[in-house]
């Protein structure tokens, strides 16, 4: 294979395209973030990485909370709009037709039209150039029902979520595969090392 060397950068695609919601209740925003991820199991740990300019950054480090809303193809428009217009000068609940939950554990509103709203308290914030990471614990994952099996589990495929990649925005839903399908049934016993 022909490679082609390019300078450094940020270039690690698909990321989840999420909206982040920050304030209360009543004064509230939404910030479209692609930067962001898992860091920890036990506790279950997140990032978002932001700009300092931007105008929920000073939200989240004065409430030291944020909700990640993860995001479908119904909320594509929104997703975009909410990450190219600023809370400063529109309300990007009011404008994209959203609509504000209660949280059980911070104060920033969820979602109501997302299918997964992480609750998050941050724990740390770390400079690192041009973004801020805000490390926070997961405090409560809050599900829509209408995705939850008869089983009693999360059907995620039915979500129809979406992802960032290279400017674009990618649907996502077609499991191709389960973790750990390659080396099921050919060692069925399993060294004690592993």
């Amino acid at each position: 294979m022909e490679r082609e060397i390019w300078k450094a950068g940020t270039f690690e695609y698909p990321l989840p395209a999420v909206m982040v919601s920050c304030g209360d209740m009543k004064n509230s925003n939404i910030i479209t973030v692609a930067w962001t991820g898992i860091l920890n199991t036990k506790p279950p740990m997140v990032y978002i990485s932001l700009r300092k300019n931007r105008y929920s950054y000073g939200i989240i480090k004065k409430t030291n909370e944020f909700v990640i809303n993860l995001t479908t193809t119904k909320l594509v428009k929104a997703t975009d709009w909410c990450g190219v217009k600023s809370g400063i000068r529109v309300n990007k609940f009011k404008e994209m037709n959203l609509h504000k939950d209660k949280a059980k554990f911070v104060n920033a509103p969820l979602i109501s039209e997302s299918p997964i709203s992480l609750e998050c308290k941050v724990k740390e914030i770390v400079n690192l150039g041009s973004h801020d990471m805000f490390i926070a614990e997961v405090l409560s994952i809050d599900v829509d029902k209408k995705y939850i099996d008869k089983n009693g589990r999360f059907n995620i495929s039915k979500c129809n979520l979406i992802a960032y990649a290279n400017g674009g925005y990618y649907a996502l839903g077609k499991k191709i595969a389960k973790f750990g399908y390659s080396v099921r049934g050919k060692n069925k016993k399993r060294k004690k090392s592993q």
